[in-house]
């Protein structure tokens, strides 16, 4: 939950737009980072995202930039909820995927 702050205070972000949950913004926000309404934003080797599905694009992300995408839709299909597992993993795959940089 407070990922996306610590990187702020750490100097991780800088001028970078990043993401976080709604409870978070404020200080994030007053810790000079532009917060922008998406669910999840990466600069290199710095990512961030907000909300109860962080986790999951955060671990994708992370599994594709190391092992690839293949290995990465197989983690999100493990987690993904029963009965929406495709439309999971493809949603969440397009998330990081297009903002993988």
């Amino acid at each position: 939950m407070f990922g996306t702050l610590l990187l702020a205070k750490l100097g991780l972000i800088g001028t970078l737009p990043a993401c976080t949950d709604l409870t978070t913004k404020p200080w994030v926000v007053e810790a000079g980072v532009t917060v922008i309404d998406a669910p999840f934003a990466a600069h290199g080797n710095v990512a961030t995202a907000g909300g109860c599905l962080a986790a999951p694009y955060l671990a994708a992300w992370m599994i594709a930039r190391g092992s690839g995408a293949a290995l990465a839709r197989d983690a999100l299909h493990y987690v993904a909820p029963v009965g929406e597992k495709e439309r999971f993993v493809d949603h969440a795959m397009r998330v990081v995927m297009s903002d993988r940089r």
